[in-house]
């Protein structure tokens, strides 16, 4: 259902492009869809977990918060993370699988 594209790459380079986003602000995920064009922070991580299946699906509740208090949260989660959950020493290289879900 989902793609990937690393924002180097020349589909991230024309997205940034088109919707002149400025990826020194925005460090988050990006979500992007011909349709609603790009979201980020909790509105793309709520709009990812709808389509994930039950019972990820159920966070989408959570649209009721308004989007400044859920980004508050997604930052604070982003910020502790890898104190909460450790931090790989190496990146992991993509199975065959895995590297079919990028767009580049």
């Amino acid at each position: 259902m989902f793609l990937f594209a690393p924002l180097q790459s020349n589909i991230g380079q024309a997205l940034i492009k088109k919707y002149d986003l400025d990826t020194k602000v925005i460090d988050s995920v990006l979500l992007y869809s011909p349709e609603n064009g790009i979201v980020y922070k909790s509105s793309a991580a709520l709009a990812i977990a709808k389509h994930l299946g039950f019972p990820r699906n159920l966070l989408a509740v959570f649209y009721i918060i308004p989007a400044f208090i859920r980004n508050i949260v997604y930052d604070f989660i982003a910020k502790n993370r890898y104190k909460w959950y450790g931090k790989k020493e190496a990146c992991m290289i993509p199975t065959p699988e895995l590297k079919s879900k990028f767009l580049s």
